[in-house]
């Protein structure tokens, strides 16, 4: 029998929004802003330990993410998150 003893994903994530709901650049760019700030918040209302590797602005305003975050509460993770 296999048991996780420790386990981390790492999600690269974009947020964007869709051409047709016809935000201008900069109003998109900060609600793409905005979205990943949420995303912040609810991983640290859910105490969910996360690592931002990188972010990184594209040209059209879109924000692609790569965090690292702990796949669940069960296991220890600290070695990930050193």
């Amino acid at each position: 029998m296999k048991r996780v003893k420790s386990g981390c994903i790492l999600q690269t994530l974009t947020f964007s929004q869709k051409a047709d709901l016809g935000f201008r650049e900069e109003h998109a760019a900060k609600v793409n802003h905005e979205e990943f700030e949420h995303y912040k918040a609810m991983l640290e209302r859910a105490k969910t330990r996360y690592h931002i590797l990188d972010t990184t602005e594209q040209e059209d305003g879109s924000l692609t993410v790569r965090v690292r975050k702990q796949l669940n509460d069960k296991t220890d993770v600290s070695e990930y998150f050193k």
